[in-house]
């Protein structure tokens, strides 16, 4: 039993897949426990996972993390928590959602006034250019990066389509880190094969394109979780439809730049 385990493992590690079911270590633990977050978000913890998902990504005390494309900063400030004083989160937002939709950022402009998230500061730029000012150890990004791709609403740049500005953010991101940095990208999964055609449609896209893009910039796979997946999506909904909304199929990608 032991010997067939122990195959069960290496098989599992030479494939890339990680199931992130160990506990959080205890600063991400206190992070997700943190009794200031709103009520809005822990709602949300059971269906997001965050302390799995962070453990995966392996943020901890003192890295810099961008949360790109933070929405109402869900992430932000967990991530804030878990870096603590000596580290650095920046929340970036595409110029074209800042444009469309300024009140979007409110926020996210109050979280970083706010002094318990003293280390937290709002960034707004293009896709080409994350703005962090430092070399990053992590860069995250939770259900957005189809929206880039699909060039959904607020998300698209005038003359330029949805694939090129995910290209360009990937190099941004993979210019923005420090060697042996990691890019972890989660979203909702399309149908195997479908690509990005269903990126502006059903807000959905096939993790392989992800994987191709992300690697076209430079960086490696290191490893993906299943700890969102719900084998009961069969992709054909929309993400927003009543019967799968919050509990759609995701993908976990953990990308890492290259040391050398």
């Amino acid at each position: 039993m032991k010997k067939h385990s122990m195959v069960v493992l290496v098989l599992l590690a030479a494939s890339g897949w990680a199931h992130a079911d160990m506990a959080p270590p205890a600063y991400v633990a206190a992070a997700v426990a943190d009794s200031a977050r709103p009520a809005a978000d822990t709602a949300r913890d059971q269906d997001r996972k965050p302390g799995e998902l962070i453990a995966f990504a392996g943020i901890k005390p003192g890295d810099k993390v961008v949360d790109l494309m933070p929405g109402g900063g869900y992430f932000t400030r967990i991530f804030s928590k878990v870096v603590g004083p000596k580290g650095h989160v920046y929340a970036v937002v595409p110029e074209s959602i800042a444009k469309a939709r300024p009140q979007a950022l409110d926020p996210i402009k109050a979280l970083a006034a706010d002094p318990a998230y003293a280390n937290t500061k709002l960034v707004v730029g293009p896709y080409d250019n994350l703005g962090a000012g430092e070399p990053l150890d992590v860069v995250w990004t939770s259900q957005n990066y189809h929206d880039v791709y699909g060039a959904v609403s607020v998300f698209a740049v005038a003359g330029t389509s949805g694939p090129d500005e995910a290209t360009k953010l990937d190099a941004a991101v993979f210019k923005a880190l420090k060697p042996g940095g990691v890019y972890v990208v989660v979203d909702h999964a399309a149908k195997p094969g479908s690509g990005g055609q269903n990126a502006s449609t059903l807000h959905r896209i096939d993790p392989d394109t992800v994987i191709a893009q992300a690697e076209a910039a430079g960086f490696v796979l290191d490893s993906r979780s299943d700890l969102l997946a719900n084998p009961q999506d069969d992709h054909s909904q929309t993400v927003f439809a009543p019967a799968i909304k919050g509990h759609t199929d995701k993908f976990v990608l953990k990308f890492r730049k290259p040391r050398h």
